[in-house]
């Protein structure tokens, strides 16, 4: 689908949800980014039961309104309609970008994984609108066995992909290194901790898009 990839992508994992008073937790921190200029977001919960995950999404679609912010689940593209959310990431092992893109259908968004170290076999011919690539540093927000890629890793993948392919550059990306990041050839930094493991995450998102370009 035709949609303009902001700089920022923010990762909400569940892990920075708090138990007690979630949605009330959920309801004012999805208003401040709507307010933050947020355009673009996943919701990411591996663990949660179909309950929690459609509860949540419940909350941050109507905090967060379609028709200015589009709202990517993780993994679940069983649950995209039932959430009224607008996409779905899938990763190796998950449903197959194929599979998303014939449940789904053409309007929603599709992301997948990509590559780390080189990009996987035949990816860019998948029917997504972004791939994934990482991760680019240690993250602590996300399981993953494979090494860091740093951002001659990044340049390396988009001088392989060409120009055209979305790259959305995931893991321990900080405002230190997210402009690094992008100059080596990533079209957006994905962020889950440096923005929701701080004080005030929509003040934090806001630095993010003032200080990169």
């Amino acid at each position: 689908m035709s949609f303009h990839f902001p700089r920022v992508y923010p990762i909400l994992d569940a892990s920075v949800i708090p138990s007690a008073g979630r949605a009330q937790f959920l309801e004012s921190l999805g208003r401040s980014l709507a307010d933050a200029g947020v355009t673009l977001l996943e919701y990411r919960n591996k663990s949660g039961s179909d309950e929690e995950l459609l509860s949540d999404a419940a909350i941050l679609r109507a905090a967060l309104p379609s028709q200015h912010i589009k709202l990517i689940l993780d993994d679940r593209s069983d649950l995209i309609d039932q959430a009224g959310f607008d996409g779905v990431h899938v990763d190796l092992g998950d449903v197959s970008p194929a599979e998303a893109r014939r449940l789904l259908g053409p309007n929603r968004i599709i992301g997948t994984f990509g590559g780390s170290d080189s990009l996987v076999p035949g990816i860019l011919d998948a029917p997504a609108d972004y791939f994934s690539i990482g991760p680019v540093f240690p993250t602590t927000t996300k399981e993953t066995s494979k090494p860091s890629i740093g951002v001659e890793g990044v340049r390396r993948l988009r001088a392989t992909a060409g120009e055209k392919p979305v790259l959305v550059a995931a893991a321990g990306i900080t405002l230190d290194t997210a402009q690094a990041v992008l100059d080596a050839g990533a079209n957006v930094v994905a962020v889950a901790a440096a923005i929701f493991r701080t004080p005030d995450p929509a003040a934090e998102f806001r630095r993010w898009t003032q200080l990169l370009h």
